[in-house]
């Protein structure tokens, strides 16, 4: 059963494992790519760089709403790279203020325009910030994606469908006791699935206490398996197409 890891943080100098072996077990378990995100213009270098060192892993560049503070000076040297196949994550976030609102909107616009230049699809992150992020992303007609580690509502999850988004689904599903989100996860099409682990962070149930890997996307798939009364092999086979479609990997 091959699956893909859609969103890890394995390149991070922040990691706390050995980058190369927990690749090297994710592959000998059928984790058959992985996407390494960038976060910063500086993380987006080294996903660019630790992915052109491993077969089967590509690179997403782009600023964290975090980080938008920051700007994105230097950004467009990487989004020629041969790795590159996304510009992410970014989006907004309003549940923390590392970066002013209107910064975050405004470099939230530029990135979009660099997808948008390059024909490139989008990991977002969107945390309790989707009344400003909808009017932004309608702004840019053409734009593909993925909603990266969603938990928001049912309504979010249809209006996503109706703009041919992707939900990205990770250990949350596993252990969330919030009702209304497993009844959302529930009900995912698997045409607009994918999974991510998010490593090294949101560590699936079985699992809480360790650091994260790639490897442990199985356990998501499991668990959105049982959830949606599907064979999980069926749900590893829809996920894996939708991810290849979506990032041409």
């Amino acid at each position: 059963m091959k699956l893909i890891d859609t969103h890890c943080h394995i390149h991070s100098s922040d990691y706390k494992l050995n980058a190369d072996e927990v690749y090297k077990r994710a592959i000998e378990d059928g984790i058959s790519k992985m996407i390494c995100v960038g976060t910063s213009v500086e993380d987006s270098r080294l996903a660019v760089e630790f992915a052109s060192k491993h077969d089967d892993i590509f690179a997403s560049i782009g600023v964290h709403p975090h980080e938008a503070k920051h700007g994105i000076e230097g950004l467009q040297e990487l989004v020629n790279e041969n790795e590159v196949v996304a510009v992410g994550e970014i989006g907004l976030d309003y549940f923390y203020s590392h970066s002013e609102h209107a910064t975050q909107i405004d470099v939230f616009e530029q990135q979009l325009q660099l997808a948008s230049d390059n024909n490139l699809p989008v990991i977002f992150h969107v945390r309790e910030a989707f009344d400003d992020f909808w009017p932004v992303l309608d702004n840019f007609p053409g734009i593909c994606g993925v909603l990266h580690s969603f938990t928001d509502s049912t309504a979010n999850l249809e209006k996503a469908l109706e703009h041919g988004l992707y939900i990205g689904v990770n250990g949350i599903s596993t252990f969330t006791k919030d009702a209304d989100q497993q009844a959302m996860f529930a009900q995912i099409p698997l045409d607009s699935l994918l999974l991510e682990t998010d490593s090294p962070y949101l560590t699936p149930k079985s699992r809480r206490g360790n650091v994260n890997e790639p490897v442990f996307v199985r356990e998501v798939a499991e668990y959105i398996s049982t959830a949606q009364s599907t064979p999980v092999d069926e749900l590893a086979a829809r996920t894996t197409r939708n991810a290849t479609n979506l990032f041409h990997i």
